[in-house]
């Protein structure tokens, strides 16, 4: 049931089948455990972290003990303890977890066995989570090469290699790419699953955040309402997944210039958020940030700046100064501080800000671009001409390509 999509349902079984276990077998009974295991692995896919958290903690525990920390089900639950882990934003000690999950079960297993590529997709999605885009490329195009060769083309895992291999792409600025493989695993997610199941509803999400970075606002926007309609059907308001589609559309509709619905949407996603996660996870900074591009837009430069230079202290804690999405909240708050006029400390946190980016991500990612071109304006309006002049001819000269000149949301 839950590889159906279908969590209510396979909830209520798995509860049932867990009681009767615990009574009939015992608490640490192996097929009392394997319930145990599947119920935590249906409570995370609705959204229930905290408690998932729990039940996959106690199942670990449990299983280390009567099986052994080697035992093919207790990297079972080392896995799916590292996975939620990762959803509750502790995205270091979700990737400890999972080298040493993956280093475990390659030894025990072997390089190609389905649970070893498993673990090394999940691997992939801490470092993309921790910044380290060129590193979780590199594990995730491998991982997808294995599964394709030992699973096939349209199995579910391969499926959601080649998903998050885009979501990394996107990140790396290939949207083309990104936008191309979007488009294969959304055809077979439909094809294979339906409209309706989860993954499938992750691939429109992701086709829909390509298609906005490539401009293209008005399908993205389609997309986007369709696919918050049918997740706030099958999961609730409150769903990680139904926020970030909430936070999707509220993104495109500033785009679209439609800049008051779109705040009235980040600032309602921005509570749920905190509510459901907390101040620091990364999803709830996601929404202060985008949250306050748009008061920026709508001239609110104070409130702004105020929400810009919280998720900006929050992200160098929390993600660490070099951390993209630290380096866009840096760009963000210089953006107000220039609206403000604060040119110099503008200048300063520009100069820094593009500094570590032409380091993380290179000369010719979109984001160096952004900041470049920030950079420019600023030197320009602060009177210094000539150093704007000679940055823009630096700029030239190494191939740097031209990007809409927006903030990423």
């Amino acid at each position: 049931m839950s590889e159906l999509g279908q969590y209510e349902t396979a909830r209520r079984i798995e509860e049932d089948t867990l009681e009767r276990r615990r009574r009939v077998l015992g608490d640490d009974h192996p097929e009392t455990l394997n319930s145990a295991n599947d119920l935590a692995i249906t409570v995370h896919a609705l959204g229930e972290l905290a408690e998932a958290r729990r039940m996959n903690e106690d199942t670990l525990e449990r299983r280390r003990r009567v099986l052994g920390e080697d035992h093919p089900e207790s990297l079972r639950s080392a896995q799916n303890l590292a996975a939620v882990l990762h959803a509750l934003g502790e995205f270091a000690e979700a990737r400890r977890m999972g080298e040493d999950t993956l280093a475990r079960r390659r030894r025990v297993l072997g390089e190609d066995h389905p649970e070893s590529l498993n673990s090394a997709h999940s691997l992939g999605a801490s470092l993309q989570a921790l910044g380290e885009y060129v590193a979780a490329r590199r594990m995730r195009e491998a991982t997808l090469e294995r599964q394709r060769r030992v699973l096939g083309d349209d199995h579910p895992d391969t499926l959601r290699s080649v998903h998050s291999l885009a979501a990394t792409l996107h990140s790396l600025g290939e949207y083309a790419e990104a936008r191309r493989l979007n488009e294969d695993t959304l055809e077979r997610r439909r094809r294979v699953l339906s409209d309706d199941h989860p993954d499938t509803l992750r691939s429109v999400h992701g086709l829909a955040v390509v298609l906005h970075a490539l401009g293209e606002c008005a399908e993205a926007r389609r997309l986007n309402e369709d696919t918050l309609e049918r997740r706030r059907r099958v999961f609730g308001d409150d769903h990680p997944d139904t926020l970030r589609s909430v936070h999707g559309l509220a993104v495109v509709l500033h785009a679209l210039g439609e800049c008051a619905e779109a705040r009235r949407m980040k600032e309602d996603t921005l509570e749920r958020r905190r509510r459901v996660f907390g101040d620091d996870h990364p999803d709830t900074l996601d929404s202060v940030h985008s949250l306050s591009i748009t008061l920026h837009f709508l001239g609110e430069y104070a409130e702004a700046r105020r929400l810009d230079e919280d998720v900006l202290e929050r992200r160098r804690r929390v993600l660490g100064e070099d951390h993209p999405d630290t380096l866009n909240s840096a760009h963000s708050l210089a953006i107000t501080l220039c609206a403000l006029r604060e040119l110099a400390r503008a200048l300063g946190l520009l100069k820094e800000t593009r500094a570590r980016s032409r380091r993380i991500l290179g000369d010719d990612h979109p984001f160096t671009d952004a900041v470049t071109q920030t950079l420019v304006r600023a030197l320009t309006a602060a009177g210094k001409p000539h150093e704007a002049q000679k940055l823009l001819v630096s700029r030239q000269k190494g191939g740097q390509r031209q990007t809409r000149r927006k903030r990423r949301q």
